[in-house]
């Protein structure tokens, strides 16, 4: 039996790494300077992400994190959002906490009143708006099982997790007793696979996430490839189709590919009125394809809304929307 609606129900709950972005313009001299391979995320430690952060040129600083972006971009469609991340309790805690509400974004995981300080990513945006990543974890680490409130998953219709959060052990638990208990209430559990070095390391546990676990899937063109060791797009395409319910396939300015098995949708890009910065492109297109699919509309229209939000996001410094994304959508949803 179909389990009735509730009245207070969420679009999506996002569960991830909580951080606070810091972006700046740079050149290839300085990822080479500092030995970072371009267009990757790094993990980095406390030392190494003071280090960085002092040969930075000006930038600017904004709350961030995968899959807090993506459910920002939920709540500027419109929908209703929570988010489940640790920050500790300081300076840039309180900001990413206040930051997050502002939003419509519920928030309420306790602050850590110990251990690590909030978590950061370094975003070193170079020539044709690319981006390379270095992430100090921080107090995200801190995020346990005991985060993960059954009441709250229950309410969530899609619960939405960030592959970043697989690397901490007892993040790890989180992350599972999250999908189990979003199963065990008839809702549906996505996952982004979040960046090719992160499906390296745990190829083998996404693998048997998305074979049973998983009900809808995000990734780009780099992580599909990566999660089945092939080369060619439409190979990986071929090998995801039926492992899961939805598989949603960016492609950068090629656009992307949804399937669920039967169907396949070509989804075109939206131009950007420029193209300015790339961070944020797949949460922001994810925050399109989950709020569609929570709502209940079809697969095609998920994935433009999915490149509206991406489009927008990479015209302007940032992983967040500037413009109510809710408004733009109208031509979509018309």
């Amino acid at each position: 039996m179909a389990r009735p609606p509730l009245v207070d129900e969420i679009d999506v709950i996002g569960v991830g790494n909580a951080m606070v972005d810091v972006l700046s313009h740079e050149n290839d001299e300085f990822l080479h300077r500092h030995g970072l391979t371009k267009g990757a995320m790094h993990l980095i430690d406390e030392e190494r992400a003071r280090e960085l952060y002092a040969a930075m040129g000006p930038g600017v600083e904004v709350s961030g994190g995968s899959a807090a972006n993506t459910v920002v971009g939920v709540a500027s469609f419109g929908g209703r959002a929570h988010y489940i991340g640790k920050v500790r309790q300081d300076d840039l805690g309180e900001v990413f906490a206040h930051d997050l509400r502002s939003t419509g974004v519920g928030y309420d995981t306790p602050l850590a009143s110990s251990g690590p300080p909030t978590g950061r990513c370094l975003i070193a945006v170079t020539a044709g708006a690319q981006r390379t990543l270095s992430t100090f974890l921080g107090a995200s680490v801190r995020l346990t099982s005991a985060d993960i409130d059954e009441q709250l998953i229950m309410r969530g219709k899609i619960v939405y997790l960030e592959g970043y959060l697989f690397d901490p052990p007892a993040a790890q638990e989180a992350f599972r007793k999250a999908a189990r208990l979003a199963h065990a209430a008839g809702r549906k559990v996505s996952l982004t696979l979040s960046d090719p070095f992160c499906v390296d390391r745990h190829r083998e546990a996404f693998l048997d996430l998305v074979l049973h676990h998983v009900d809808i899937l995000v990734a780009n063109e780099a992580e599909i490839c990566s999660l089945y060791r092939v080369h060619d797009f439409d190979a990986a395409l071929q090998r995801v189709r039926g492992q899961c319910e939805v598989a949603a396939l960016t492609r950068g300015e090629h656009g992307s590919v949804i399937t669920n098995g039967a169907e396949v949708h070509v989804i075109d890009a939206y131009p950007p009125d420029a193209l300015v910065d790339t961070t944020g492109a797949g949460d922001l297109y994810a925050a399109g394809l989950l709020f569609g699919l929570s709502r209940g509309l079809d697969l095609a229209v998920c994935g433009k809304l999915g490149s509206l939000a991406a489009a927008e996001v990479i015209s302007h410094v940032g992983a967040r929307p500037m413009k109510p994304l809710a408004e733009l959508a109208g031509a979509v949803l018309a």
